[in-house]
Formats: structure tokens, sequence, C-alpha cells
């Protein structure tokens, strides 16, 4: 073990499980929250990509595992191997770890990776920031798949799933109990849309740890066992995650922070509210990455991302997808697109998801009554020109009657055919002179 300790806070992370968090404790208490009855448990990275199934020549999958595809995560694998620590520092306000990962679907398969992770405590908090550095041979660009950011686990006591659900949010409108100790649910997991980015496992006295990744809205969580009772070697188990949907390159480095949260609701609501604008509208600038959006019956040039996402058209339904996102019609009237296009085509379409009642609840993440088809989006033609020039194109969202309320979404429909395009920016606020990104 490699711990931190403020007087608040103490932190654990096992160097023997390529340094996944297993110990969360207020100072006061002593007791743990972090539940490690299996590998697959602790408070660890997390990733999935393709093919599906993944099995290397000579490796053994376990059936149960093999629609998960690539998974190395940060403990071992699903045979209790465990990963491999390669580099680890503790000056005692920061802990360093970097590890060899395991598939965990497979029986002793490394995976081509490596995991880091920094933690350092701030009051009542944990700051972590992870990064995943690819080195597959398998060059293939896979399809974007819901990633764990992280995947979370607590103990018995901490049964009660709570975050926002709703189109009001940072107004401190009434939060949601999506599992609670006699209500039947929690597995299944619950996946929900949660517009302040965060969610919280709580005890009886609403009590417990919550997880805050900006800018994430989309969320996994829930309960599995007997609630109330039980220690880090026990099952009964908590659960959540923040997630974006991330096409990993074969070569990518990926990175992303996300605050761990200790205290009562308010506490976890309030600190999230002191480090989030309500204000903001979506920008996003693809200088350097593809800012969590993903594709649709296309791909780009890969990794890295250098000065726009470079798609090709193709299919009539490709289509450049935005991670879940918030915001108000009325605030966002005009959507700016930096782009070049190179094509015969003289139009293309955005299209505009509406927050809706599938939005507004939770759904089963497997089994019956999972997630139902969210309402149409709303189509907006816009003019291009297909000279491969640099363009910052103004379209005008409230021209549509529909267009109103709150928005979650937003898809650039390619135009079909042969031809290639540069996205440089897209956002609701008009690029600069100067800004290319």
């Amino acid at each position: 073990m490699s711990w931190l300790d403020n007087g608040r806070l103490r932190l654990g992370i096992d160097l023997s499980l390529g340094g996944s968090i297993t110990w969360l404790a207020e100072v006061r208490t002593g007791q743990n929250m972090i539940n490690s009855y299996d590998r697959g448990r602790q408070i660890q990275m997390s990733f999935y990509s393709g093919p599906v199934p993944f099995v290397p020549q000579g490796a053994t999958v376990s059936p149960h595992w093999k629609s998960l595809g690539w998974n190395p995560i940060q403990s071992g694998d699903c045979h209790a191997h465990r990963s491999r620590v390669v580099e680890h520092r503790n000056d005692g306000q920061t802990l360093y770890v970097r590890c060899v990962p395991m598939q965990w679907p497979l029986n002793n398969v490394p995976g081509e990776c490596e995991f880091e992770c920094w933690f350092r405590l701030d009051g009542a908090t944990v700051q972590a920031r992870s990064r995943l550095t690819n080195r597959r041979e398998d060059r293939t660009q896979y399809a974007g798949r819901l990633q764990e950011l992280p995947a979370v686990y607590t103990n018995g006591p901490w049964y009660k799933l709570v975050s926002y659900l709703g189109d009001k949010p940072f107004t401190a409108a009434a939060t949601t109990v999506l599992v609670d100790r006699d209500d039947g649910k929690g597995r299944p997991w619950r996946q929900f849309y949660s517009p302040e980015h965060w969610a919280a496992l709580l005890d009886k006295d609403d009590r417990g740890l919550g997880v805050y990744l900006p800018d994430a809205c989309e969320f996994h969580g829930g309960f599995a066992g007997k609630k109330g009772a039980g220690g880090s070697k026990d099952n009964p188990n908590g659960y959540m995650t923040p997630r974006h949907v991330e096409i990993l390159d074969h070569n990518i480095t990926y990175t992303y922070e996300y605050t761990l949260i200790v205290g009562a609701l308010k506490e976890i609501r309030d600190y999230v509210y002191s480090r989030q604008s309500k204000d903001a509208l979506p920008e996003w600038r693809f200088t350097a990455d593809r800012q969590h959006w993903h594709y649709r019956n296309t791909t780009d040039d890969g990794w890295p991302v250098r000065d726009g996402l470079v798609v090709t058209s193709g299919p009539r339904d490709a289509a450049l997808v935005s991670p879940k996102t918030f915001w108000r019609a009325e605030r966002a009237p005009k959507l700016y697109v930096r782009a070049a296009f190179e094509t015969d085509a003289a139009s293309a379409v955005i299209a505009v998801q509406r927050f809706d009642s599938v939005d507004a609840g939770d759904w089963p993440a497997w089994g019956e009554n999972k997630r139902p088809k969210s309402d149409p989006a709303i189509h907006i033609p816009f003019n291009i020109q297909g000279d491969g020039k640099t363009r910052t194109l103004e379209i005008d969202l409230s021209a549509n009657k529909d267009y109103h309320g709150a928005m979650t979404r937003l898809l650039l429909l390619l135009p079909p055919g042969k031809g290639k395009m540069r996205i440089h920016s897209v956002g609701f606020r008009a690029p600069q002179p100067g800004e290319n990104g």
C-alpha cells in the first residue's frame, strides 16, 4: 500500500493491484468506503474498444465477459492475475503510479498499453488525473465506446445512488434518488443523464462519496447484493461511473481528470457548484484532440489530432456526434462551424437532440425495459462550399420552430458521396479573427 493523509481523508492505493484505489476513508471515522471483493472493483481505470470479442492468438477468453471486447483494467483480470506496477512515487503530497494493466476478459494477458495516475488530497476531496498510453499492434480505428472515467465501487453501507436528473441544472433543483434501500433497484446498473456532471453513493444518513467529471453527462450506477452492510472483501457493492464515448486509437494518449468528494449530499453538490459555470455554452475546438466527439459510419485520419478533425464522407447516414451536453436554445440561437469541405455536395445538416422524457429517467443497462430511443432530432440543413477553403459557417438554429427549451446533443450529418472535411471547431460563439480551432 501507498498512502496519503491530510488529516481529513486517508487514501490508499494497492501497488499489487496496479495502483488502483482500495482505501478511502474520513480520518475521523477510519471506515473504508472502497470495495475490493475481486479485481473488477476498487476505484480504477478501465477502457473499452474493438474488436468484440477480443481474442489474440493463443489467448483464452472468459465466455461470460467476451462481449466486452478489448478491455484493459488497472487491477487485474477476471482470472485473478494482477496488473504490474512499473513506477511509483509518493512525496507525501502527490501519489504517482504507472502500470501495465491486464485484459479483464482474458486469462493472464497484459494490455498493449500503460496506465498512469496522479492523486493528491485537497480538503475533503481527491484530485485525480489518469492517462492511457496505447501501443497496440492492431491499427484499426474502431468505433467509439462508452468508457468508465473512472469505475468506482463502494462497500455495502453506501447503497443510495443520487444525482440530479432534469433540465434545470445548477439551479438547486431537487436531486433524484435512483437506487434506495428497499426499492428493488440497483442491478442491472442504471444508466442516466446528469447535466450537473456528478453522482454520489450515500449511506442511510445521506453521507458518502461523490464523483465529479467536468462536462460528463452520461452515467452508470447502482448496487448489487444486500444493501446497508458489508466490508471491502464482501460481495455487496455500490457502483458509479461518469462516462464519455471515446475512440481509442492504437497509439492514443488519452488523459482525463476527475474529483472524488467525501461528505454529505449537500457538501458534494456544493463542491460541484463552486467549480462549474452554469452559464457556459458548449464549445469544442479540435486543435489537439476530438473533444469527446465520435463518429457514425465514418473515420478520421487518426491520432494525433492536429488542427482539426479530418473526416471522410461516405454513406448517407455518416455523422460526427457530439458528447452528451446541455444548453438552452434561447441562449444559443446560432451555431458556428469552422470547417473546410472538399465535396461536390452543396449542403450538409445539423441535427439537434432535445431533452426528453428518456433523458429525464433512469434505465436498466441490460435486460428488460432498457433505455428506449430518444425523440427524433431536429434537422437543420445549411449550405456549404466544397472548394476546400476554411470558412466559419453561421447556422441560424432559431429559425426552426422546434428549436426551443433544453438541448442535449449535436450531430453533423455529412453529405453522401466522396469527400473530405476538416472540422476546426463547433460552438455557440463565433470564432474570433485568428482563431482556427
